[in-house]
């Protein structure tokens, strides 16, 4: 990645509906150099598509639920029976597997409310080996964003 590729990463993050004729304007390019090199950015697949970002208050979606999970066994087979399940549940938006102390994994969710968050978590518990979980509801959101951290990236263009 050059810099005009950083370049082009950075306006494309800040607004990825921006016109190829803008867009090439902007980064100093004819249209057709700045196409081929988005086309090369997807083809190494740094440029993974584009997504339409949705206000989940406007949506009904008030509630943001972080559920910490700790498991007993962590076999292929098990950990292949979790990610199918936690795919088959559309609340959950967010999966990671922790290091650390407290949890193997936390669960990011999405309700409407929190009747709906205890629906969903019966729910999840009726399907899921588990040793405890723990769960936290977030009360404000203070930062959410698609934009990733590309600092380091300047260094070596």
């Amino acid at each position: 990645m050059d810099d005009i590729d950083l370049r082009l990463v950075k306006q494309l993050q800040l607004n990825p509906d921006l016109a190829l004729t803008e867009l090439s304007r902007r980064l100093g390019l004819s249209k057709t150099t700045c196409w081929n090199r988005i086309q090369r950015l997807e083809e190494k697949g740094i440029v993974q598509g584009k997504v339409t970002v949705f206000d989940r208050f406007n949506l009904g979606l008030g509630v943001v639920v972080f559920l910490s999970i700790t498991v007993g066994r962590h076999s292929p087979e098990w950990m292949e029976r979790f990610a199918s399940l936690v795919d088959s549940f559309p609340e959950i938006v967010e999966v990671h597997r922790l290091t650390g102390e407290g949890a193997d994994y936390q669960l990011k969710i999405l309700c409407p409310d929190i009747d709906a968050y205890d629906a969903f978590q019966q729910k999840l518990i009726s399907k899921m080996d588990f040793t405890s979980m723990a769960t936290r509801i977030s009360l404000k959101e203070i930062k959410n964003t698609h934009q990733l951290p590309l600092m380091h990236l300047e260094k070596k263009c």
